[in-house]
């Protein structure tokens, strides 16, 4: 790896030479495999893996074809880099009653799956990516996760100040010169220049100018980038703290994990992870309280002129689809271009705002999309962990009928399995749909999800248990 001259250079005045030395050293080796399982769809105790210590994580001693594993399609686990599960420190240590959670800058979704599954019970978590493809990614990988309390929005921060504050956490996973994903990313070293840390810190700031009246006062920022350089890291921090009002607050951490702290003289607590001393790729992180009063208040208010909305056109479905998740009765449902939603009662009113407010691309869980006059169950649903049990007939399949499936290819099913709609599993964690028609199965899966290639690997690892 041909790291930059200015970049080595930078590094040596923030670390000394002793300390620049190993970290380029650093990231010659190979990257660590690590995974996280979804414990809500898959509780299990991966085999040759050693714990992350700072997270629920796993970190494997081999790697998997992830690709051609049906379990990472069913959402068993997901795929991330183990620095990045150090925000389960700063949610657990700070986050224990139910609480809006935005995660801004969210694609590809590691973040807020572990969000997800770390916030308290009745919590509501609003992932938001600005790239509108990446946004999908986002949308593909919640909808895996499978938990009904996740908005998917795909904004411009300056969008969200029209909701006005609403929430007790905003996770800014900011657009960084990426030096921490250098071994990982060869197009992130021949990007990298002086001239593109310092767009990329001017950009960070007004991305949190932005975005922090709609954090409440007392509200929690977690900041954090995948860079090493100070002027994205330390300099933001407290630019935050001095100019926006915050008090940067401490993580409990054990001297075991190998972070490093402040490294730029200042008295305030930032935790980094640099490959040399961590096993894991370079994080920075820092957790800040907002301490001044003031929120934003939606210009709708200070006009005290309510935005128009559009009239809704009510839809007929059968009431048994509300059926097909458990506690339906905490859900409200709606039937908007011909799909069945149902999201939890207790937000039904900012989901109403967002709607009006943001581009929402998914939310909580999509039932069923109207098909002529059938109404054909989603792949949202098969995904969710609020499937009703014994509503839909299920047909395990072997791996390869479960590779075929995700390829998108036809299924032929045992006879033995009634007609209709069927939920496909692996290993009884469901795949998604097909339509049963005798002769035949309709393959249901999403087409733009599908796996494109068309050959196997000579030698395939899937996840061992």
């Amino acid at each position: 790896m041909n790291l930059p001259f200015d970049f080595i250079e930078q590094t040596r005045q923030l670390m000394g030479a002793e300390a620049c030395n190993e970290l380029c050293e650093a990231l010659t080796r190979e990257t660590p495999v690590s995974i996280r399982m979804n414990n809500d769809k898959c509780p299990l105790h991966p085999l040759h893996a050693t714990p992350v210590a700072w997270s629920k994580g796993w970190y494997l001693d081999y790697r998997p074809t992830f690709t051609f594993d049906p379990l990472f399609h069913a959402g068993c686990y997901y795929v991330q880099e183990a620095s990045s599960m150090f925000v389960e420190q700063a949610l657990r240590q700070y986050v224990h009653e139910p609480v809006v959670m935005l995660d801004l800058c969210a694609a590809p979704g590691g973040k807020s799956t572990l969000a997800r599954s770390v916030l308290p019970e009745g919590s509501l978590l609003v992932a938001n990516e600005v790239i509108r493809n990446r946004s999908q990614v986002l949308a593909e990988n919640l909808i895996k996760w499978g938990h009904p309390s996740v908005v998917v929005t795909n904004n411009d921060p300056a969008d969200f100040p029209e909701l006005g504050g609403v929430f007790d956490v905003i996770l800014t996973d900011v657009p960084c010169s990426g030096e921490g994903m250098f071994r990982k990313d060869e197009t992130a070293v021949s990007e990298w220049s002086l001239e593109n840390v310092n767009i990329c810190w001017q950009r960070q700031r007004r991305i949190l100018q932005a975005i922090w009246g709609c954090l409440k006062p007392n509200g929690i920022l977690i900041y954090s980038t995948c860079t090493f350089n100070r002027e994205e890291n330390e300099d933001n921090v407290a630019w935050i703290a001095r100019e926006l009002g915050a008090e940067v607050l401490p993580i409990e951490t054990d001297a075991a994990w190998n972070i490093s702290g402040n490294l730029t003289g200042g008295e305030f607590p930032v935790y980094r992870f640099l490959p040399h001393r961590t096993e894991g790729e370079g994080l920075f992180l820092a957790v800040l309280r907002k301490t001044c009063e003031d929120s934003y208040e939606p210009a709708s208010k200070r006009n005290k002129k309510n935005k128009p909305t559009d009239k809704k056109q009510t839809v007929a479905y059968p009431k048994a689809v509300t059926e097909w998740i458990a506690d339906h009765k905490q859900y409200e449902f709606s039937a908007e271009n011909g799909t069945i939603t149902a999201f939890p009662a207790t937000w039904k009113d900012l989901y109403m705002r967002m709607k009006q407010t943001l581009r929402v691309i998914h939310a909580g869980i999509t039932l069923a999309e109207q098909k002529g006059k059938d109404w054909q169950p989603s792949h949202s649903l098969a995904m969710s962990t609020q499937l009703a049990p014994q509503v839909f007939p299920l047909a395990d399949l072997t791996y390869e009928q479960a590779i075929a499936y995700l390829r998108k290819e036809a299924i032929t099913l045992d006879a033995s399995i009634p007609k209709g709609y069927v939920i496909l599993t692996y290993q009884n964690h469901p795949l998604g749909f097909a339509k049963n028609i005798g002769n035949r199965a309709n393959n249901l899966y999403p087409q733009e999800w599908r796996i494109r290639s068309g050959y196997m690997p000579e030698e395939v690892k899937t996840l061992l248990f």
